[in-house]
């Protein structure tokens, strides 16, 4: 079983998932008391949160770039950042550590392609939702379409994210919110939705949710899985 590089900490609250699903994934596979090898190197949000609204994503990739080196000096054989944002600087991240990066948007691509999924609604930070590093490479590599909820909605979402998910947070209005984002993407035309924030798997599922349901932080956390046992 190769050894899993995971940055997390941004936030704690999904790193947590992270792990369990993996560790849930490796023992459904082989049985017993089987568990993922695991690196983790968290990070202090504060310090990543404060750079990306300051709009310092190099300062994010180097702080991100040192947790990746550490974890390949100490034996990772290939890194999973749990957090869609930080994908924005995984190139970065790959180039200068020396370890491939499993991207979050492939295996979420790959499952909406293998379900005859075209156009698919995106919910995450304003930064995922509103800058093209993570739908272009959907479309790029997929061909999907991607579309996003209306400026008012996004803002509302990115607000509930940073001030009440990412402290473990979950509120009846803030389940509302999404839900209502999500019944307007289907209108829209989506076939699906993608929870493109590692955090927002706490307060949607299938049970409210109107369209299907594709929620990166378990899919990204069985890729790891697979990659780890080929």
């Amino acid at each position: 079983m190769k050894l899993i590089g995971l940055i997390g900490g941004m936030s704690w609250e999904s790193t947590a998932l992270y792990y369990a699903a993996m560790n849930e994934e490796v023992k459904r596979r082989l049985g017993g008391l089987h568990s993922a090898r695991i690196l983790l190197h968290s990070v202090d949000f504060h310090e990543i949160e404060q750079r990306q609204h300051s709009g310092d994503w190099s300062g994010t990739a180097d702080i991100l770039t040192g947790a990746a080196t550490g974890l390949k000096a100490a034996g990772a054989e290939f890194l999973v950042i749990a957090t869609n944002t930080m994908h924005k600087v995984a190139e970065e991240i790959e180039t200068g550590s020396g370890l491939p990066v499993l991207h979050i948007a492939d295996p979420t691509g790959e499952a909406l392609t293998r379900d005859g999924v075209k156009t698919v609604g995106l919910l995450g930070t304003r930064f995922t939702m509103e800058e093209s590093f993570y739908s272009d490479r959907l479309r790029r590599s997929f061909g999907l379409d991607v579309i996003v909820p209306g400026t008012d909605t996004r803002a509302a979402i990115h607000r509930a994210i940073y001030e009440e998910l990412c402290l473990g947070k979950v509120t009846g209005e803030t389940r509302a919110l999404f839900e209502r984002a999500i019944s307007d993407l289907k209108a829209a035309g989506a076939e699906a939705v993608i929870l493109g924030c590692t955090e927002i798997t706490m307060a949607v599922d299938e049970t409210n949710s109107v369209l299907p349901v594709y929620d990166t932080t378990v899919l990204h956390a069985f890729a790891a899985v697979e990659r780890a046992l080929k």
